[in-house]
């Protein structure tokens, strides 16, 4: 019977040690590769903020430095020129009314599919998922035919009328958690007099917390970021948002692109900083979403 030499057992060891030293560096260095992929463009896009005209005109590089970088001018410009605060205001008017329709609306569909049973509930449920897969630019030609016809063209209610419609995502995030709460809670206020808007109201939707912060942050996103939508439905110096104003800088002889980074960089800069405070309910609410 053969048994293993203990200088071959230290070099077994010597090999896993260095396996897991080898995949440790490379672990390492896939992330370093991943933050250069997401951070080179932000960093090219704050250096050509801070650059002037006759740089940019020089042929001046993306990731070149800029000749000061104390210069705030494209900033002043971006803010001015652009209506940047009627922008933020149009933006922040929109966000508030499409995010409380689609919580409101969203929990409620939820709700009903969960704690009510009804013919054909499992193809309302299929409905929402097909109308998901259905690629939104085969209905724009139908979608601003109904937004004109409403008299809404051009004013801040057809974006808002479009984003509050129902969103699948979040009427799965909510119906995760609801179905974590007992049933008994429910029968417990029936049995009190509650009716089912009650229960809703009183007892489901402040139980539904963590979830209408998920659902807060992606959707606020997902508006705050949208181009398509505010560019067709609301032309006009006076009626744009965020998203669109940059598009202002868009001149017959080419693009000022230093004015539009620096107005990127204040694009950027809010929900930045709202994903960097806010990060934790996101990613607590989909593990939970997920576990429930």
């Amino acid at each position: 019977m053969s048994v293993a030499s203990p200088s071959g057992s230290s070099r077994a060891a010597r090999r896993a040690d260095g396996l897991q030293t080898l995949l440790g560096v490379l672990k390492y260095l896939s992330l370093v590769l991943a933050s250069l992929v997401v951070l080179l463009p932000l960093v090219a896009v704050l250096m050509t903020s801070l650059k002037t005209p006759e740089e940019m005109a020089a042929g001046s590089g993306a990731l070149t430095p800029p000749g000061d970088w104390l210069n705030l001018a494209n900033y002043g410009t971006a803010f001015r020129d652009g209506h940047m605060l009627t922008a933020f205001g149009n933006t922040l008017f929109i966000l508030a009314f499409s995010i409380t329709g689609t919580v409101l609306i969203g929990s409620m569909t939820a709700y009903a599919i969960d704690r009510f049973d009804f013919r054909l509930k499992k193809a309302v449920v299929g409905l929402f998922l097909v109308a998901t897969l259905v690629p939104g630019v085969t209905t724009q030609v139908a979608t601003f035919q109904v937004v004109d016809g409403l008299g809404l063209f051009g004013s801040r209610w057809a974006p808002i009328m479009l984003y509050t419609g129902t969103d699948i995502v979040a009427i799965y995030i909510f119906l995760q958690f609801i179905r974590s709460i007992p049933v008994s809670l429910d029968e417990a206020a029936r049995i009190d007099g509650a009716n089912s808007v009650t229960i809703y109201w009183k007892i489901i939707l402040p139980l539904l917390k963590p979830a209408i912060a998920t659902v807060v942050i992606i959707k606020g996103i997902t508006v705050y970021n949208d181009f398509y939508t505010p560019f067709l439905y609301m032309p006009g110096e006076d009626m744009g948002v965020i998203s669109t104003a940059l598009f202002r800088f868009k001149g017959p002889f080419g693009a000022h692109w230093e004015a539009i980074s620096a107005g990127a960089i204040l694009v950027i800069l809010p929900t930045l900083l709202a994903f960097l405070l806010l990060q934790r309910f996101i990613y607590n609410g989909f593990t939970q979403g997920a576990t429930k």
